[in-house]
């Protein structure tokens, strides 16, 4: 499993045109579910500590300038948006292989569960639509991006 999670002042999400979530300071995380997430049947344990390591990171800036808070000290939103092209494997020629991305049906239900925890913490959680083709505009402050991948966690 990848989060990539883009500390923002605004994040929106639009689909064919139009908007269909926004949110202000937070995160943008863009997840993706692997095949080996779902074939090791312990993908929701993998879920629950990705999404437990994102809600807890430090990393908005305290009074003093310090990456200190977490986003519930900041009160602060999420904007999650599926994207299985965070398992492209470009090591062979030009076109990226997704083959290592889960498999559609297994992964939304991932997804889902992920989205429901982080509502059991984090009053504003906005979505994308599995599947669906998106734009998603951010303004990234710092800029400031981190990469959880469940392999390094696990």
């Amino acid at each position: 499993m990848r989060f990539v999670i883009q500390v923002v002042s605004k994040g929106t999400l639009s689909i064919e045109g139009r908007q269909h979530a926004a949110i202000g300071r937070g995160f943008v995380v863009l997840i993706g579910v692997s095949e080996q997430d779902i074939a090791s049947g312990r993908a929701k344990e993998i879920a629950d500590k990705m999404t437990k390591k994102m809600l807890g990171l430090r990393i908005f800036p305290d009074e003093n300038g310090k990456t200190n808070l977490s986003l519930a000290d900041t009160k602060g939103a999420l904007l999650l948006v599926s994207q299985f092209t965070l398992y492209a494997d470009c090591r062979k020629g030009n076109r990226p292989s997704f083959i290592r991305a889960g498999a559609p049906e297994a992964s939304e239900e991932i997804y889902d569960y992920i989205v429901n925890r982080c509502r059991e913490e984090i009053s504003d959680v906005q979505t994308g639509v599995f599947g669906a083709r998106m734009q998603v505009e951010i303004v990234n402050e710092g800029p400031f991006t981190v990469l959880l991948d469940s392999e390094e966690l696990m």
